[in-house]
Order: C-alpha cells, then structure tokens, then sequence
C-alpha cells in the first residue's frame, strides 16, 4: 500500500484542550484527600491513564495504594472529570480544521486516547462522532496503555491498515512513544509537556496549515 492509509489523533491536549479540565479534576481530588500537588507532579501525570493517575495522586498524599482504593479514588475523578466535559471543550489551534479537511479528502481517522469510554463519550459531543471510523479508549486494551505500542496497534487493526501507514498526532511523550513504537509517524505539537525528539517524530507548533501532502510526506 502506498500514501497514506489513515490518520490516528490523541484526544485531550492535542485534539481539545482538556487537559486544562483535568488539572481542575487532579488539583481538587488531592485536595479531597488533605495533599498538594505540584506543578512538576501533574504535568508528569499527563497521557496516563486512570489507573495509574489515582495511584499516583494516592501515593502523593500518604493514603494506602490498592485495589479498593485506586477504583474509590478513581471514580471521584471520573464523576469530577465528567461534569466538566459535559459542554463544549476548546479546540486546539488548527484541529478542527485539519479533521473536516481530512473527512472531506476521504482519509480515514481513529481517536486513540488514554481516557476512559465513559469521558470519551461525553468529549466526542463536542469533537464531532461522525469523523472517526474507530476509536480506541484507555479501558480497552487490556492495561497496555500508552506509552504501550498497543493503542495505536488496534487502532490500526481496527481500521484495516498497516501502521506504518499511519500518520499519528500527538502531544505528551507517552503518547508518542506509544505510536512510533506501533509504527507510525509522529506529528508532535507540544502542549504543556516537552516531548523530547525521536525516530519517526517530527514537531510543529500548531496544527494550522497541515495538509494531506504534508502528512504523507512523513510516510517511509
């Protein structure tokens, strides 16, 4: 297969600018628990999934680390989480754009994200359903999360293509990592983390003026 075979997109810091959200939902949770969160703390927490996130936050604020209380504390987030995507989220500059010029070229597109289905749903009132063929959340690949090359390895399969194929845009280093080791090539535009560089990544400031040529470009 030659070209371009599909478009695979990040949700939160790349697609929308949620994670903004989820700083309120991260920040309240610890201090539901009587801690403080760091700056350095939560920006290592983005691209994680939920799991991992309420581990963390646990662990940050002295409480015991285990199964009952990671769900306990992982559904506060979740109920937190999904009052705040519950309305429009913002756009990160240039995707909504890219999206209906990719729909209107006939390129295929997956969302592969670290967030659960349940807060997916509810953030693709606003994205827009009718623009993937696919999507992959973070409870659906058996635990193997970014920076895992599973996601972006479903997201693939599920649309029939070949990964190398693949275009995957991204912002956090786990998200990355996770497509360029399915295989992909990697647009990065760096949102609040610094994504350091990498095989098959290539940077840009802002998703504004992409096109079809320039993402095939990228291709091997």
């Amino acid at each position: 297969m030659d070209g371009l075979a599909a478009v695979l997109w990040d949700m939160d810091g790349t697609l929308v600018d949620s994670e903004k959200l989820w700083d309120v939902a991260l920040y309240e949770a610890v201090e539901s628990l009587g801690g403080t969160l760091t700056e350095e703390q939560r920006l290592s927490l983005v691209g994680s999934n939920m799991d991992d996130t309420a581990a963390f936050l646990l662990e940050v604020c002295g409480k015991p680390v285990g199964p009952e209380s990671i769900a306990e504390m992982g559904e506060w987030i979740r109920q937190r989480t999904a009052t705040l995507f519950d309305g429009p989220l913002p756009w990160r500059p240039g995707a909504q754009e890219l999206l209906e010029l990719l729909r209107a070229k006939g390129v295929p597109m997956a969302l592969v994200t670290s967030t659960e289905r349940s807060l997916t749903e509810l953030a693709l009132n606003t994205i827009g359903r009718e623009y993937f063929a696919a999507t992959v959340c973070g409870d659906e690949v058996d635990g193997r999360n970014k920076p895992d090359a599973r996601p972006y390895q479903l997201a693939a399969e599920l649309l029939g293509v070949p990964a190398s194929r693949c275009v995957a845009i991204e912002d956090s280093p786990p998200g990355a990592a996770s497509a360029a080791a399915a295989g992909c090539a990697v647009v990065v535009i760096p949102n609040d983390v610094e994504v350091q560089p990498g095989e098959r990544r290539v940077f840009r400031s802002s998703l504004a003026g992409l096109d079809v040529p320039e993402l095939t470009a990228l291709l091997p």
